[in-house]
């Protein structure tokens, strides 16, 4: 018999609505269906794809089922074995059912049912399938449960279809000449015992015996031979399925374990039998059956597990397995009266070395990282990667009297240490929110959220730290989700205003220049800083809307100021890098709308911090080297407090840097602080660059900046942000 061989029923007739119905009432099958194909999955994450891609390299059809949402994913090689190509199955409800056998319905649904209500350790069956040429096919399903809720009910199957024409067509020759089914069994590559239990006897095939490495003449025919090599965590199962079929408690005999060949490894084989003959009082006296070698499946299956539950990378515990535990030690924890502690896990300046060094030695170095959490904690605990560079540690079996700090310190201590990325040394340290059950929280979610505000805290407070949830995290966060909320409407309701501060040239005090500050009169809060609202719109994604806010603002003030002040009157606006990564960034809106307005690029300055150049990518040179061409300046702002690498001054186009003020707010004749501005001074002139001091609140400080030739600067010492109104004002009583 051929490949994919159908087996003729002898009376098949399709299932009718009434039959589909009933068989769909007991199997508790699922409403809906859709397909995919080797190279299409839907709503799938990538392990996902690589387990069914597994399953189908195995020849085996695979199938996924939501038993939450009764979604069913069948795959290509299943539609194939039914002679579909894919698409060609309707989506409808019954879609499964209607093609099952009406007589095997009932051994579909009781297979199921004895799984689901644990009588059984897996779910396998085999089933008629109705082909698209109406003939029947045998199929042999199995799957198993990979998820369930909090309560242990199933959420998630997975299965495979393997199409067992062949054997049961030697099967049925088994019944009509002993001679044809040993033949037929041995042609499909499965070994054949056939064991006469009165006698003590048990004959094995050539192909069977060849499966395990040995010749006809090394194994006995004794049926121990095989029983005295099946794995021991096997043996028990085994021998309880095949005293089951015996005792006349199922129809047949099958069972999965594990073989010990000749050369010491273990091979995977499906047993499959039957008693086909008993005495008068039922007793069994001779069996017969096969060996089929699923190893091959086995891996695959294995495959489906690691990925389903570990991370690729570092064989870690996934988010997904790290929940299955969490709720299970929270049960366990109910029980013994112990206490829990849950750590999230940040890699502070990660994405620095992945920018710098490649996503190599970032994987690298998510290795190690792995490995020294390890050793930190015990065997009973979990150490878990939730995705990037975020982990996530479950201390179990904690006694009220555990000192957490230490193990922190020592935590925090390891990930401090150099990291070796071959010729590499990279330093990386961690944040950390600890929380803890039952003491903040009771269940999986609210422990979550506990820890995650927890490590913002530790992370806001300057990183290389760890933070203990508390209450008054609780009402920090529901403090920043409801000023989130206000800040959405903010524009609208007009309660952004810009303030500007006056820049004052240092050669002759001109003032032609004004830096747009973006302020929030909240109705309830009072004046909002920009430090407290700013990362919450950069959070939000809502700096991208409000930056096009400010860019307007500022270019109608500019235009009027040009009529009113001066011709060349320029107004610097903030942006953030969040606006760069954003897929609407700062664009050629922009320079259309200057362009709109007759007003040339120079009337604008548009200040960049340091992590746009450090995080720049081919879209944000693009766009420096856009706003050059219009003319628009682009001024560094906060020059010398972050990586300040040279380098970025001669790559990206920058006309002006800007001090920090915390090298202004201690400067000093002789001082270092004064030291330092003359050489960055110095550096921009040489560079073509001009420099603007921030922070100037005295009148020392505004003249040593003169000695340094420090182009121009702005602070308290000149003027306070003020309305636009007021700049006017001011700058008339100057002039």
């Amino acid at each position: 018999m051929q490949a994919g061989a159908v087996i003729p029923d002898s009376d098949p007739q399709p299932p009718t609505a009434e039959t589909t119905t009933s068989a769909l009432e007991a199997l508790h099958l699922p409403h809906r269906f859709r397909a995919w194909s080797g190279s299409q999955f839907e709503d799938e994450d990538d392990s996902d794809n690589l387990w069914k891609l597994a399953l189908e390299g195995s020849g085996a059809g695979a199938w996924d089922w939501n038993l939450v949402t009764g979604e069913q994913i069948h795959s290509q090689r299943w539609q194939q074995m039914l002679g579909y190509e894919v698409g060609e199955i309707a989506h409808a409800n019954h879609e499964f059912v209607s093609r099952v056998h009406p007589d095997d319905l009932s051994t579909v649904s009781t297979a199921f049912t004895n799984y689901l209500q644990g009588r059984s350790p897996s779910y396998a069956a085999d089933l008629r399938l109705r082909c698209k040429d109406g003939s029947w096919k045998w199929i042999h399903t199995r799957g198993t449960v990979v998820s369930r809720d909090a309560q242990g009910q199933p959420l998630r199957m997975i299965g495979t279809h393997t199409d067992i024409s062949e054997r049961k067509a030697a099967e049925a020759a088994l019944r009509d000449s002993e001679e044809r089914w040993k033949l037929a069994l041995e042609s499909t590559g499965d070994g054949v015992w056939d064991w006469h239990i009165a006698t003590g006897r048990e004959y094995f095939s050539k192909r069977l015996v060849e499966m395990y490495g040995f010749t006809e003449d090394e194994l006995a025919n004794r049926p121990d031979e095989l029983d005295q090599r099946t794995h021991p965590d096997d043996l028990a199962p085994m021998q309880q399925d095949r005293q089951a079929h015996f005792d006349g408690l199922t129809p047949t005999y099958s069972n999965e374990h594990r073989v010990q060949c000749k050369d010491g490894s273990w091979k995977w084989v499906h047993t499959r039998g039957m008693v086909i003959s008993r005495d008068d009082q039922g007793r069994p006296l001779r069996m017969i059956g096969t060996h089929t070698d699923i190893t091959d499946r086995k891996s695959a299956e294995a495959l489906v597990r690691q990925h389903a539950y570990f991370d690729p990378l570092t064989g870690l515990p996934n988010r997904r397995m790290l929940r299955d535990r969490l709720e299970q030690e929270i049960k366990r924890s109910r029980r013994d009266g112990l206490q829990l502690a849950i750590l999230f896990i940040d890699l502070d300046h990660f994405k620095e070395v992945n920018d710098t060094l490649g996503h190599d030695n970032g994987d690298l170095l998510l290795l190690e990282a792995a490995q020294r959490l390890r050793q930190c904690v015990r065997e009973c605990d979990t150490v878990a990667r939730m995705g990037g560079d975020e982990f996530t540690v479950l201390l179990t079996e904690l006694a009220p009297d555990t000192n957490l700090e230490h193990l922190l310190h020592k935590l925090l201590q390891t990930m401090a240490q150099v990291f070796q990325l071959g010729q590499e040394q990279v330093f990386v340290s961690a944040s950390v929110g600890v929380t803890l059950y039952p003491a903040d929280g009771t269940e999986v979610e609210a422990l979550y959220k506990n820890a995650d505000q927890a490590l913002y805290v530790a992370k806001d407070a300057g990183r290389n730290r760890f933070s203990f949830f508390t209450p008054a995290l609780q009402e920090a966060a529901l403090t920043r989700a409801r000023l989130t909320n206000d800040l959405r409407h903010a524009m609208g309701l007009q309660q952004l205003q810009l303030l500007y501060q006056p820049i004052v040239a240092l050669a002759n005090g001109a003032v032609h220049k004004a830096e747009a500050l973006l302020r929030w009169q909240h109705p309830e809060r009072g004046l909002i800083s920009p430090a407290a609202f700013i990362p919450m719109a950069e959070t939000s994604g809502l700096i991208v809307p409000m930056g096009d806010w400010v860019f307007e603002q500022a270019v109608l003030q500019v235009q009027a100021w040009r009529r009113s002040l001066a011709p060349h009157f320029q107004i610097s606006i903030n942006t953030s890098p969040v606006q760069f990564q954003h897929s609407h960034s700062p664009d050629t809106n922009w320079v259309r709308r200057l362009a709109a307005l007759n007003l040339p690029g120079d009337a604008l300055s548009i200040e960049i911090t340091e992590g746009v150049l450090l995080d720049s990518n081919d879209s944000v040179t693009a766009k420096l080297l856009e706003w050059r061409d219009a003319g628009l300046q682009v001024a560094l702002d906060d020059f010398g407090t972050g990586y300040s690498s040279l380098s970025y001054l001669l790559k990206f186009d920058i006309d002006f840097i800007k001090i920090d003020q915390s090298f202004v707010r201690d400067l000093q004749p002789a001082s270092s602080n004064f030291t330092l501005c003359k050489a960055m001074v110095a550096m921009a002139h040489a560079l073509g660059l001009q420099v603007v001091a921030e922070g100037v609140e005295t009148a020392q400080q505004r003249d040593l900046l003169v000695q340094a030739g420090c182009d121009y600067a702005q602070g308290y010492f000149f003027a306070r942000p003020m309305t636009a109104e007021a700049l006017a004002d001011w700058v008339a009583t100057r002039t």
